[in-house]
């Protein structure tokens, strides 16, 4: 029995890993042509309703994630940290989870806390308007509501490409 249940946590963790290895590979980030953003609305963790547009004149990093991907529950820490030094500079995070059922993403902001807004996205609507096709998807809007960058996948370093650019964007 032992040796089943460490043959299924091995098979587990290989196919884990795969899958965040192909995100890595599949990570790319480029800048945006300054198409307006989509607005859209969402339920949000608190149960509120939050509306992109209703963040027009701040920068807006809109990160699509998922519980079950390793690279957004990496990435996740270092968007709270960003959050809380940039807040105040007119920046927000709107973190759109991307899975139908939400138990499991509440699961995870249990031990993983975030300050800044978690929006639910159950029926993929936002996401297939913004044509996210990796995890973490990560859209950066500027204070006129256009979209500026564009991050796909996640791979350790690019936090500080968000930095520059969420620098940039403010300072405009």
């Amino acid at each position: 029995m032992k040796q089943l249940a460490r043959f299924i946590a091995l098979t587990v963790f290989v196919i884990s890993a795969s899958f965040g290895m192909s995100n890595v590979a599949n990570a790319s980030q480029k800048t945006l042509d300054g198409s307006p953003a989509p607005d859209f609305t969402l339920k949000s963790r608190s149960g509120k309703n939050l509306r992109l547009s209703d963040y027009r004149g701040q920068v807006v990093m809109v990160n699509f994630w998922a519980s079950w991907c390793g690279p957004c529950r990496q990435e996740m820490p270092i968007l709270e940290k960003m959050f809380k030094r940039y807040g105040k500079l007119g920046f927000v995070i709107l973190g759109v989870n991307t899975e139908q059922d939400t138990s499991k993403a509440n699961a995870y902001l249990r031990d993983i806390k975030v300050s800044f807004p978690i929006l639910y996205d159950t029926t993929s609507k936002v996401s297939k308007t913004y044509n996210v096709q990796a995890m973490p998807t990560t859209v950066i809007i500027d204070r006129n509501g256009k979209m500026r960058y564009l991050h796909a996948g996640y791979k350790s370093g690019y936090e500080k490409d968000y930095k520059k650019q969420i620098k940039k964007l403010i300072r405009e």
